[in-house]
């Protein structure tokens, strides 16, 4: 992706690899489709299964060199590191349970890490992330895709310049019907590892996309939260971790939020939703039709700010790629992640302060995101007791 303002001209592609992602899995191609769209790297390595066997057989089948195709995570980070032209960076898209220690591994080897969210199953385990990646002095990004979007980028810059005025209300919602049966008995890979506490962490359906409603309207508003009252649900019969969430939120500032997150709302695909109230105006946003952002100032009519349209900001057209009219959606969001995260991993490959106007998420993000799983857990088991983040 050409970014405006922002110099693409360097020597070669980012040599990456990748753990995890291997048949039967859905993120994996996703990662790999959104680091090739603006070119930024070079596919050369995986250990895609824990299943050597299985690990063999996908690198055959997206063309792998069977060579760069390992049995283990921990025998990739070895034989890379001691290649001239091994990997520079990894991207982590196991289930959540394997983002700690295959993390830590490439992380003390001296890789670059881009991981899926969220960043590990505990807030302990995130801490200590942190702190290995600080001592690696190597970037670390967690893709929380949907903040690379050109309307959220929009939104973003709006409240940021007072448009809004003082933010009152945050109203974030996502809802799946996935699961509103028990899929994990069907044999679904996807559902199996998601609905299960030892692979999935504390939480279910709030950490599975409850996380991605949190970060986004953080994102979007510039705030974190500082209380939240959690009531947690699991409506399939038998499952052991939550399904439907719905929540109460303080945001620093003053600002007041609600957020629920489910995935047996029955007639849902992927509604992730946004919407911001300040004392001047009002935002609202929607991830099935990502290129438009409704913008109501306090007394006029209700705008339609599109992408590369009427209303449209720098924010926006920075991270668009095609001109107006064409959808662009989920993988394009991912990949303005990835296009930015080859400008961090470029910044300290050269030694240099990383370009301004980087928006991806962080290692703090990653922080932020297992506390507000925890906080979650706490506060609906003690009757949707506020706690503190």
């Amino acid at each position: 992706m050409a970014i405006e303002g922002r110099d693409d001209t360097h020597s070669g592609r980012i040599r990456l690899g990748m753990v995890g992602g291997g048949e039967g899995a859905f993120i994996g191609a996703v990662h790999r489709m959104a680091a090739r769209l603006d070119d930024r790297y070079e596919f050369v390595a995986g250990a895609l299964s824990s299943t050597p066997e299985k690990a063999k057989r996908s690198a055959a089948a997206i063309g792998l060199d069977p060579q760069r195709s390992y049995g283990s995570y921990g025998e990739m980070a070895e034989k890379e590191k001691a290649r001239k032209d091994g990997i520079q960076a990894v991207a982590i898209v196991t289930p959540n349970h394997m983002h700690f220690p295959v993390a830590k591994t490439f992380l003390e080897a001296g890789f670059h890490v881009i991981c899926d969210k969220p960043m590990t199953t505990t807030l302990a385990e995130a801490r200590d992330l942190a702190e290995i990646a600080r001592r690696s002095g190597k970037a670390f990004i967690l893709t929380h895709n949907y903040t690379g979007y050109p309307m959220i980028r929009q939104a973003r810059a709006m409240v940021a310049a007072g448009d809004l005025g003082k933010i009152r209300v945050v109203v974030a919602e996502y809802a799946q019907d996935w699961l509103a049966e028990r899929a994990e008995d069907t044999g679904s890979k996807q559902a199996g590892w998601r609905v299960d506490p030892e692979k999935a962490g504390a939480g279910g359906a709030i950490g599975d996309i409850g996380t991605h409603a949190h970060n986004l309207a953080c994102f979007v508003i510039g705030l974190k939260v500082e209380k939240l009252s959690a009531d947690l649900s699991t409506f399939a019969p038998g499952r052991k971790l939550d399904d439907n969430a719905s929540m109460l939120l303080r945001f620093a500032g003053g600002a007041k939020g609600m957020l629920w997150a489910s995935q047996v709302a029955v007639g849902n695909e992927n509604g992730l939703t946004l919407r911001v109230f300040g004392e001047k105006g009002g935002l609202e946003w929607c991830q099935e039709e990502p290129n438009k952002l409704w913008y109501t100032p306090l007394g006029q009519a209700k705008r339609l700010l599109t992408r590369n349209g009427a209303g449209a900001g720098p924010a926006a057209t920075a991270v668009s790629r095609i001109p107006a009219g064409h959808p662009e959606g989920y993988l394009e969001g991912f990949a303005t992640i990835y296009a930015e995260a080859a400008e961090l991993i470029r910044a300290a490959e050269e030694g240099r302060a990383p370009p301004e106007g980087l928006a991806l998420p962080t290692i703090e993000d990653g922080i932020d995101g297992l506390a507000f799983i925890e906080a979650c857990v706490k506060s609906s088991k003690e009757d949707g007791a506020w706690v503190a983040l």
